[in-house]
């Protein structure tokens, strides 16, 4: 049977293939310029691809929103297998994937007239984004109204976040918030933030002097954020699959885990991180 809800999100969401293929989830991909040439992320190009031509030629690697023509591909895509279609869009705080969603959802009614489009802010970015997604993909799968699909999303959404470890400041002024001066003296001082969300916006949750401490923090946050019971967990990594593994194995032991794991960091956040940070995303049951 047909679900009567498909899921589009963007790349941003940072899901894995295999759980963007087994739930039929629609990717609008961030495109990514390198030297004259346009990949789309996750799609054309995979993010530890991404971060190789990152650390070949930093200064030629540029990356730009989807448009709305890339969503309303998207819904066409999903017209197919369903009437009712929802995208998860990133938090509109962050970036301009709601407007284009919302401008691609004014498009496809003239186009797609026999199919409803929502466009749903997550509020939130990498796999707590995902999180939702997915959590609105398997209320779908199992036959799920649009509704109650919504109610779905709605429900993980108050209860996701992230938890962000940077292995070193020296990149962050590419974000345009913070100057290169001041980045690379925090560099030099072996300055690691920590990084989480909070109305829509991405945070400053601390800082450490070292790896092991930053990652002690990042399990400590997280323990506090979902308690004791069942918790979904991804590991996110930025070309750091050792060091995500290691974390995958700490989770493993140390929390109750309904579902967990490993992804990678979209380029684009990436990109302004520095390769070697690791983080957490979550939510209790």
């Amino acid at each position: 049977m047909l679900p009567k809800v498909a899921i589009v999100t963007d790349s941003m969401a940072n899901l894995p293939r295999e759980l963007v293929e087994q739930y039929g989830i629609a990717i609008v991909p961030i495109s990514i310029y390198f030297q004259g040439r346009v990949y789309r992320d996750w799609v054309d190009i995979t993010p530890a691809e991404a971060y190789e031509l990152v650390m070949q030629d930093p200064e030629h690697f540029t990356t730009s929103p989807a448009s709305p023509s890339d969503y309303l591909e998207a819904y066409r895509e999903a017209s197919q297998r369903a009437k009712n279609v929802l995208c998860i869009t990133i938090s509109s705080r962050l970036s301009t994937g709601y407007e284009m969603a919302s401008a691609a959802k004014e498009q496809a009614q003239t186009e797609l007239p026999e199919v409803s489009v929502d466009v749903f802010d997550s509020q939130l970015v990498l796999a707590a984004q995902g999180f939702v997604a997915l959590a609105a993909a398997r209320a779908a799968e199992k036959g799920g109204s649009l509704d109650w699909v919504i109610k779905v999303a709605e429900s993980v959404r108050e209860r996701a976040n992230f938890v962000v470890l940077l292995d070193t400041m020296r990149y962050v002024y590419r974000t345009g918030r913070i100057p290169k001066v001041a980045a690379r003296i925090a560099s030099m001082l072996n300055i690691r933030p920590i990084l989480s969300m909070s109305g829509g916006l991405v945070h400053f949750a601390g800082a450490v002097r070292n790896r092991e401490h930053g990652i002690n923090r990042i399990l400590r946050i997280t323990r506090d954020k979902v308690g004791n019971g069942k918790v979904h967990i991804a590991v996110m990594h930025a070309y750091a699959s050792e060091e995500a593994e290691k974390l995958r194995k700490r989770v493993s032991s140390e929390f109750d885990c309904a579902e967990l794991w490993i992804t990678e960091f979209s380029p684009v956040m990436g990109y302004a991180t520095g390769t070697g940070t690791v983080g957490l995303a979550f939510y209790h049951d």
